[in-house]
């Protein structure tokens, strides 16, 4: 009963923080970029063209819908029904928060509501770059997806290999330089798509932040003369796992032991005093790792 109980809190959980997450997404979308009359990439961006092409009659989140919708149902006879149910509830509930917002924040002449009053274009696009950023962490963070260039990415892997980090470039690129074909009347003008790729940027920058700041590690070499008191202070100071290593100084042309440790970026300055306490006279090199997994780091199946 107790496992029942915690199970469905967690599962809770991750849909309340999904949620939210998708909240805030559209908030960035609906109150920061709408207002600044910028675009964006992925299906969000490719709505908005929708919605300025159209001379703002329709609802973003309705777009939004139909067009992951479509992806969702040319993926799924291309490479299969693989979408998680948290997928799907991401994509359905971007849509319902995107046009409560667009409904909410629409002014009796049609206009939408600038609600911060920044009075910047250029600002207005950063904030919405990094609401937009924090509510995508908040969904990849749950196992959540909000689909659009996912997608895409994952029908081009199927019959070729590219980087997924390239094909978002290339399609948001494509998505954004699209604005220029706009009418006139739609007044985004240039600096509307420059507006779009800063925000882009500032959303691809958000969730890196977001996802990796914490938890990105270092690993730092130290060469030292005493190498057994050196690893039993990383053992017993530090409570970190060690790795003694052979190693030879050309120049010289002595051994030498190397004691490499593997941590977390937050207690790089930490370990780095332990290990002055014993030498202070060591050689140390700190370098950051794109990933650690196994023991006490991530697990393999999150890869």
């Amino acid at each position: 009963m107790q496992i029942g109980k915690t199970t469905l809190f967690t599962t809770a959980k991750e849909y309340f923080i999904m949620t939210l997450g998708m909240f805030c997404y559209a908030f960035g979308w609906i109150g920061c970029i709408l207002p600044a009359k910028s675009v964006g990439g992925g299906a969000s961006g490719l709505s908005l063209l929708i919605y300025y092409f159209t001379g703002e009659t329709i609802s973003i989140g309705v777009m939004v819908f139909i067009i992951n919708a479509i992806l969702l149902l040319i993926a799924g006879f291309i490479i299969g029904w693989k979408f998680g149910i948290k997928t799907i509830f991401c994509i359905t509930m971007l849509s319902f928060a995107m046009s409560t917002m667009q409904e909410l924040f629409t002014l009796p002449d049609g206009s939408i509501m600038d609600i911060f009053q920044l009075d910047n274009r250029l600002l207005s696009a950063i904030l919405g770059g990094i609401l937009s950023g924090v509510g995508v962490s908040l969904s990849f963070s749950q196992g959540g997806s909000t689909g659009g260039v996912d997608i895409v990415a994952m029908i081009i892997n199927k019959y070729r290999t590219i980087s997924y980090g390239k094909i978002v470039r290339s399609i948001d690129s494509v998505i954004i330089s699209s604005a220029l074909l706009l009418p006139a009347s739609a007044d985004i003008g240039i600096d509307g798509v420059i507006y779009g790729f800063v925000m882009t940027a500032v959303l691809g920058y958000t969730v890196d932040m977001l996802m990796t700041g914490n938890q990105q590690s270092n690993q730092i070499m130290i060469v030292c003369q005493d190498y057994k008191a050196m690893a039993d202070a990383m053992n017993n100071i530090a409570h970190r796992g060690a790795t003694v290593l052979d190693a030879k100084g050309w120049y010289t042309k002595n051994q030498h032991n190397i004691v490499m440790v593997v941590c977390r970026k937050r207690d790089t300055s930490y370990i780095l005093k332990i290990a002055q306490s014993v030498d202070p006279n060591a050689f140390i090199t700190v370098g950051s790792v794109m990933g650690v997994y196994g023991r006490g780091f991530d697990a393999l199946n999150k890869i």
